[in-house]
């Protein structure tokens, strides 16, 4: 069975069908945290913007923040 094992982080990478095989390859390249177990976001984040979006909708009807601070 074809298998690729990433360089940056060493993920094992296989399946039967090769084509499918190069396509998770492109797949884990890009989305790779390159230390194994390491916390990532995909999102970007800016520190100095944390404040919400719609402040309209921060809190529900009673009054109960709807986002985690």
């Amino acid at each position: 069975m074809p298998e690729i094992i990433c360089p940056d982080c060493g993920k094992r990478l296989f399946h039967e069908n090769e084509t499918t095989l190069k396509i998770e390859e492109t797949i884990h390249s890009k989305f790779c945290r390159k230390t194994e177990g390491e916390t990532h976001s995909y999102m970007h984040r800016d520190p100095a913007h944390m404040s919400t979006f719609d402040p309209e909708r921060e809190n529900d009807s009673n009054g109960v923040p709807v986002l985690k601070k």
